[in-house]
């Protein structure tokens, strides 16, 4: 198990020294097959909302970094095997802030509640923003709802195309550069 509170004491600074937002750190079971555990960092520059390949690079690097650091003084951060990830959020990114509420009003999100949340915990629909620690959506079953920001387990925005047209496009380095390969088929 890990710490997320302390993973993110430590990683956050991190981020911030490259000029990036932190948007998650998450624990989750690997992909790669192996039974380890990845730790799942991602971030955003806030001039573009993303991250390219370089800037990812340079935040696991100083991660690495901290990890390492903090664990040479006898502090485990996660027990276990475990991988990092770091990435950008992507186009259907989760909202994990306040400000990601404001910023994301009227596009369709999915929101799901904690257990202990009485009631309907599943919502799909337009989100409409947020005031205080209070977001309100247009549900497509239960209409207008308002969901306390504490009370939620995970939100993330659903990829439509009025999503795709209003984000960034992204980065196009080196789009420039794709070589196209012919292949010749061998006469039978």
């Amino acid at each position: 198990m890990a710490d997320l509170a302390r993973l993110t004491e430590l990683i956050e600074p991190e981020a911030q020294a490259l000029g990036f937002d932190l948007v998650r750190v998450k624990i989750m079971a690997s992909e790669a097959g192996d039974g380890a555990q990845a730790l799942q960092v991602m971030a955003e520059d806030p001039a573009t909302g993303q991250l390219v390949i370089d800037q990812c690079a340079a935040l696991s690097r100083r991660i690495s970094d901290v990890m390492d650091a903090a664990e040479e003084e006898d502090e485990p951060l996660v027990s276990g095997a475990y991988h990092l990830e770091v990435s950008s959020p992507g186009i259907d990114r989760p909202l994990t802030r306040a400000k990601d509420f404001a910023a994301w009003a009227g596009h369709e999100v999915k929101i799901s509640l904690d257990k202990s949340a009485e009631g309907p915990r599943n919502f799909r629909g337009i989100l409409r923003g947020i005031e205080g620690e209070t977001i309100t959506l247009a549900d497509r079953k239960a209409g207008e709802t308002a969901v306390q920001l504490s009370a939620i387990h995970s939100a993330k925005l659903v990829l439509t195309d009025e999503l795709i047209a209003a984000t960034r496009p992204l980065d196009t380095s080196g789009a420039d550069e794709i070589l196209e390969v012919t292949e010749e088929k061998a006469d039978d």
